[in-house]
């Protein structure tokens, strides 16, 4: 009879602390924006070139900053407030949303402006990305922080599933341009939220170690904790092989599947509510026991289901599948992270969680652009079928290796 509310207090527990309720819902917000974002970002490069390879170079262009940069963006996190990082970078993505937005509407948009504004948004959050994960845990107790790394990444890919079916019919109703210009203000509604959360974390500006020396610190407790590595290795893979889909998903649309942006919308949402599931049911979990087993299992998963979606040509059964890929993908990534936070110390924070976003977001742009220009060679399907094989074997060798070393 109180099963349901004893439930969804254990669920909700973190946004009991009313800082972290408000930065959840900004982040809900923002992150709708930016699947939305996302997702019209690909249909317009799509219909400007018609080309699979110009997709996986747009969607590479805003990830290579991560890669490049996102370890120093770890060395900031540590070093000043994350709370001003956050800030700094929401300023920037905003007025990137709107630019692109208005070149969009006035139809003065061509495929080098998106990329370059791609480029932007990426180098906002290679700065902001490590601040913004490390901040939870200065607005939660660390016995919520499990609850709150989890219900943040629910909010994440509940916009994985709203985001892309709202871009999708908007984008069939009006035009792509409106959609970056609601994602300027989703941008706004965050930076508005966050003056009403008070900064804590104390400032290292003052420190005389180097940039290098704090990088390298980072790297080497990562490193050093097979936990960490481990984990480390598999948010790559999942990166590398898992994600890159779907990059290919405006094409899958239109060929295999003979629809418009709304298929699109409803592929990619059928992905990112697999995702909110995978997220809910970690937001669930009372302890970390077991995750480094769950993390190879799910990618395991993946990987077959990824191989089944290659051969579907029915929608509902590729919808169907693409929930398995997505419930699968984020367990993977969310117990990652969650690992990663409850192991690592305060001090160290920043840069370990930037190397879990070079490592996962980091390895995306040359997963992206190997399978934007293999489709353009071979089948699109077969490039899917490829990374998902490649996926369930990288799995299935930490499977073996891995959870059996944790235990020694």
């Amino acid at each position: 009879m109180n099963f349901f509310p004893l439930y969804l207090e254990r669920l909700l527990r973190s946004l009991h602390h009313h800082e972290f309720r408000l930065y959840f819902s900004a982040q809900a917000v923002s992150v709708i924006g930016t699947w939305m974002q996302n997702v019209a970002q690909a249909w317009l490069v799509y219909r400007l070139t018609g080309s699979s390879l110009m997709l996986g170079v747009a969607s590479s262009a805003g990830l290579l900053p991560i890669l490049l940069g996102g370890l120093y963006g770890g060395v900031l996190a540590d070093r000043i407030s994350r709370h001003r990082l956050s800030v700094l970078s929401h300023r920037v993505a905003m007025l990137q949303a709107f630019a692109l937005g208005l070149l969009t509407l006035l139809d003065l948009v061509e495929v080098w402006h998106v990329i370059f504004f791609a480029v932007i948004l990426g180098t906002t959050h290679a700065i902001g990305m490590p601040a913004r994960h490390a901040f939870i845990s200065e607005i939660v107790p660390k016995q919520d922080l499990t609850n709150a790394i989890a219900l943040h990444s629910a909010a994440f890919n509940a916009a994985r599933f709203i985001g892309p079916v709202l871009a999708g019919w908007i984008v069939y109703i009006a035009n792509e341009g409106i959609v970056f210009v609601l994602n300027g203000f989703t941008y706004l509604f965050f930076l508005l939220v966050l003056r009403k959360i008070t900064p804590r974390q104390p400032s290292n500006e003052a420190s005389g170690k180097s940039v290098k020396y704090w990088i390298k610190q980072g790297i080497i407790y990562a490193w050093q904790h097979t936990s960490i590595r481990a984990a480390l290795f598999m948010v790559a893979m999942a990166g590398l092989v898992g994600t890159p889909h779907a990059v290919l998903m405006p094409v899958i649309a239109d060929r295999v599947f003979h629809g418009g942006p709304g298929t699109l919308g409803m592929l990619l949402g059928a992905a990112g509510v697999g995702s909110l599931l995978g997220a809910l049911v970690l937001a669930h979990r009372s302890s970390v026991q077991g995750l480094d087993t769950v993390i190879g299992i799910t990618g395991l998963l993946a990987g077959i289901a990824l191989m089944i979606f290659s051969g579907l040509t029915a929608l509902w059964m590729a919808m169907l599948i693409l929930t398995l890929v997505g419930f699968c993908l984020t367990t993977l990534v969310a117990s990652s992270n969650t690992l990663i936070q409850l192991i690592v110390p305060d001090d160290l924070r920043g840069r370990v969680i930037s190397l879990f976003s070079v490592a996962f977001i980091g390895a995306s742009p040359i997963g992206n652009l190997l399978a934007g220009a293999l489709a353009e060679s071979i089948a699109i399907t077969t490039t899917v079928l490829a990374y998902g094989a490649i996926c369930a074997l990288l799995s299935s060798i930490y499977l073996l290796v891995v959870p059996r070393a944790t235990e020694l």
